[in-house]
């Protein structure tokens, strides 16, 4: 089963959202949509290197990984990917218990292996002036 979802660039992401339109804040780094399952949960994805990333297509959204609700009553796990919703099997209990600590892992590795700032723009101006000093 596949369904269609729009998308719609904007700052803030509204209240009140609608479904079948994935909203897109690339300023604040977040997406959110209703899950296509029916059950009208609101669905926020953040997005960064450790959280989902998102492309476009010729105006058709794609976020990745897979978006899979596992702390709602309907559980749905699906791709959203081109513009359609591609559903995804569920997940059992353990499944989802390693799929967090994966996550986790991946997080702790980022932030521990992350580049040092040493070349911020704060970094730069600051040797500049020691040398003018």
């Amino acid at each position: 089963m596949s369904s269609k979802i729009q998308l719609r660039h904007l700052e803030f992401i509204p209240k009140t959202i609608d479904e079948g339109i994935l909203y897109v804040s690339i300023h604040f780094k977040v997406a959110a949509h209703i899950c296509p399952c029916g059950c009208g949960t609101k669905i926020i994805t953040p997005l960064g290197l450790c959280e989902w990333s998102f492309t476009e297509k010729k105006g058709k959204p794609t976020l990745y990984p897979s978006v899979g609700n596992w702390q709602i009553p309907c559980r749905s796990h699906y791709w959203i990917k081109n513009g359609c919703i591609e559903w995804s099997y569920s997940w059992t209990d353990e499944q989802i218990k390693a799929g967090r600590s994966k996550e986790q892992a991946r997080r702790e590795f980022y932030y521990r292996e992350k580049p040092s700032r040493k070349n911020s723009i704060w970094t730069q101006l600051k040797n500049w002036i020691s040398k003018k000093l």
